[in-house]
């Protein structure tokens, strides 16, 4: 077998913008044959998959799948909503979500498992694609939802919560939680998961607005006290208001149901992504510059 050299490794990903590690394995699988390296990593769907990994993938879907004590919520995304529409790309969404599971949520392992599957439907489809995030959740019970569902399980949103303990209760309630996660996004499980810096922003922002101004020092600490509990009320899951029941705290509910909040997670699909917004009348006007 021939040598596989750095310089050539380096030519063939001239060529082809492939990875080094798929251009080091297609020089490995053709005896250092270069052009034959090249038709491989097309054969493979690697080199139109490379072609495309620069363009926005925005879109896509967010599913979840469950075992026994382990939730799992995974976003993967494509560049058009049409793509979410194609069989192919959500059997491959299903595959991914499976095999992040019985990795633990581990992404790199997740991802190691399943690029050639994602590059092999980018080739098919057309389109970028990018597995984005996975998170995972582990307790006594496992319950699950996901919002807009296009088709079963696989959506615009997904939520993961687990709650620990084996009253019946629970289940009749555990829906119901994860139902409240996608209405109203809480950003911490519990008042001792904030962030003390958040807190103390929190604080500052109400003094600053104006809102104490002039009121006595014993006066301004219950206002900010209230203050804090707001936030609470917003951003901590056990202090909201129970979407169904708006005289109860998520944690007074799981309560009565002897349970406790053991984790949550849920992915807003394309949350935090810049989509580009491409101008046809620049382009063109670039083209014939």
């Amino acid at each position: 077998m021939a040598e596989i050299t750095t310089k050539m490794i380096q030519e063939l990903r001239e060529k082809t913008s492939a990875g080094m590690m798929d251009c080091k394995k297609a020089l490995m699988e053709n005896d250092g044959d270069i052009q034959a390296a090249a038709d491989w990593l097309r054969q493979k769907g690697i080199v139109k998959a490379a072609s495309k990994a620069g363009r926005v993938a925005a879109s896509g879907l967010v599913t979840v799948v469950k075992c026994d004590d382990m939730g799992c919520v995974v976003e993967l995304n494509a560049e058009t909503d049409f793509v979410a529409k194609n069989e192919m790309f959500q059997k491959l969404v299903s595959g991914v979500a499976n095999k992040a599971l019985e990795l633990s949520g581990d992404f790199d392992a997740t991802m190691a498992a399943v690029k050639d599957d994602i590059a092999a439907t980018i080739a098919t489809i057309g389109e970028n694609m990018n597995l984005r995030r996975i998170a995972t959740v582990k307790g006594d019970k496992i319950f699950t939802y996901i919002h807009n569902a296009l088709v079963p399980g696989m959506g615009q949103i997904g939520v993961v919560v687990a709650i620990n303990g084996t009253d019946a209760k629970i289940d009749e309630i555990g829906s119901k939680i994860a139902m409240h996660i996608a209405a109203n996004k809480p950003e911490f499980m519990t008042v001792a998961d904030v962030d003390p810096v958040a807190v103390e922003r929190e604080k500052k922002v109400f003094i600053e607005s104006g809102a104490t101004a002039g009121k006595p020092e014993n006066i301004v600490e219950k206002m900010v006290e209230g203050r804090l509990k707001k936030y609470y009320g917003e951003s901590v899951l056990e202090e909201q208001p129970f979407v169904m029941d708006p005289s109860k705290t998520v944690k007074e509910v799981i309560s009565e149901a002897n349970g406790k909040l053991s984790g949550f997670a849920y992915f807003v699909l394309g949350e935090g992504i810049e989509k580009r917004e491409d101008n046809l009348a620049d382009e063109v006007a670039k083209m014939l510059d």
